[in-house]
């Protein structure tokens, strides 16, 4: 009889211990300290590079564009209604980390590579990867080289840190001796390899094609090698212990991802408004809620659509002109790792 009575009292213990816990469960999914800041101030404060053609750049005009501009807008958007409320924060390479880390933004869209040691030893979490990417190397044409088998005893420009360790694992895995030469930023080592200080630019391929484009009339005048020598799958982080903002953060992602898979665009997306699809109208809002699963509002994903536009149209407006493949970077549908999870 007593260990009837004590399993009677340890079922009802447990109840109680699941509705408790149900109850914070269901709080947290709702309360966002982050969220909470950035609606109080009014804008989204985004760390950003800056100086990364397709990525952070101001155009002619002053305006931030890139695809990590256009990410933190759709953040902004969902968060917001209103992908224009921004305030940028340029970082260099050294300073990303920490920027998130002290609250000086809300989220970092900093062309950051997800690895292991960046979540588990530096309080940050990554959102969702928004550029498959991978190092690679550009050289001046007139180097005469093809493969980046052909660059033992190169001088080598790249970002100190990481970059550093990735130059040095691949030319010991290849037998080739190099020499680094390093900077704390983007432009200070495009600077250094326009002027001849080094054979070798490396960095993510996806940033050489970019300035390799940008030089115009003399991109001809450098080649981007072949080789991707390792896994840079770029993406937004947020701070740990913020789970919904987390939330929001990976999900306006999804829901870019979501919408080219759809075939909703910023041009087309209020056609959409009388549709009978019930993954359409649950994704624009029209019913169910997730929304306010994640404390916005009920138009959230149709907003960063419209001012920001799906994964596709953003990739094509900061890379299609560069003539580079979208590879990975296509939906998984076509082949590539951009997944439309679902949204239900």
């Amino acid at each position: 009889m007593p260990l009837k009575t004590g399993k009677i009292t340890l079922t009802a213990a447990l109840a109680g211990a699941g509705t408790l816990l149900a109850a914070i469960s269901a709080s947290a999914q709702t309360t966002s300290p982050t969220l909470e800041a950035v609606r109080e101030r009014g804008e989204l404060a985004c760390g950003v590079i800056g100086s990364s053609f397709g990525f952070s750049l101001p155009d002619s005009q002053g305006v931030m564009q890139g695809m990590d501009a256009d990410s933190c807008r759709a953040v902004a958007a969902a968060a917001l209604g209103d992908a224009n409320a921004v305030r940028w924060v340029p970082l260099v390479p050294a300073q990303r980390l920490t920027a998130l880390q002290t609250g000086e933004v809300d989220v970092l869209f900093a062309q950051l590579t997800w690895t292991m040691s960046r979540e588990t030893d530096s309080g940050v979490q990554m959102t969702s990867t928004n550029y498959f990417d991978g190092t690679g190397f550009l050289v001046p044409t007139a180097l005469g080289v093809s493969s980046a088998t052909e660059l033992d005893g190169a001088n080598v420009c790249s970002i100190q840190g990481p970059g550093e360790v990735t130059a040095r694992d691949y030319f010991t895995s290849q037998g080739m001796e190099f020499t680094p030469v390093l900077f704390a930023e983007g432009e200070e080592l495009r600077a250094a390899f326009l002027a001849g200080r080094c054979d070798v630019y490396m960095i993510d391929q996806s940033a050489l094609i970019s300035f390799r484009a940008s030089l115009g009339d003399n991109a001809g005048n450098f080649t981007v090698l072949p080789e991707i020598i390792s896994a840079e799958p770029l993406s937004g982080a947020v701070r740990k212990g913020d789970p919904l903002w987390f939330d929001i953060a990976r999900y306006a992602h999804i829901a870019q991802v979501n919408a080219e898979n759809l075939g909703i665009t910023s041009e087309n997306v209020d056609s959409f408004a009388d549709d009978a699809s019930p993954a359409i109208r649950r994704f624009l809002g029209m019913d169910g809620t997730l929304g306010q699963s994640l404390g916005l509002e009920p138009s959230w994903a149709h907003d960063i659509i419209a001012q920001v536009g799906n994964y596709g149209e953003m990739w094509e407006r900061h890379f299609g002109q560069t003539g580079a493949d979208r590879g990975a970077n296509r939906l998984a549908g076509d082949g590539g790792l951009q997944y439309p999870y679902p949204m239900r």
